[in-house]
């Protein structure tokens, strides 16, 4: 999909719309708390602590029965920002592309 790298667009700060420019956000790798807090989930149960096997030995492989795998397509993290003011906005609702490409 192509996409404008400047096009008109409501400023919230400046309260009218503006020339703001369009770009792509780069993807950070995860923070080294959140490890701990997994791990922390995983002991205190989860919902998976309790007794009985819950269907783990008796059913078939996850892939015959369950949806498995990563989409094929990812929401973009746009940021738009104000030419006017400097504000940066961030999207407020994402949409799915395969491949997202500013013009």
């Amino acid at each position: 999909m192509k996409m404008k790298k400047v096009k008109m667009m409501y400023c919230k700060k400046c309260r009218k719309h503006t020339e703001i420019t369009v770009s792509i956000a780069k993807k950070k790798e995860r923070g080294s708390l959140k490890k701990g807090s997994i791990a922390r989930l995983e002991k205190r149960g989860s919902g998976k602590a309790g007794f009985g096997n819950k269907g783990k030995f008796s059913r078939k492989a996850i892939s015959a029965w369950k949806r498995t795998g990563a989409k094929s397509s990812k929401k973009q993290d746009l940021r738009f920002k104000c030419k006017e003011c400097g504000k940066m906005m961030v999207q407020n609702k994402g949409f799915r592309t395969k491949k997202l490409e500013l013009v």
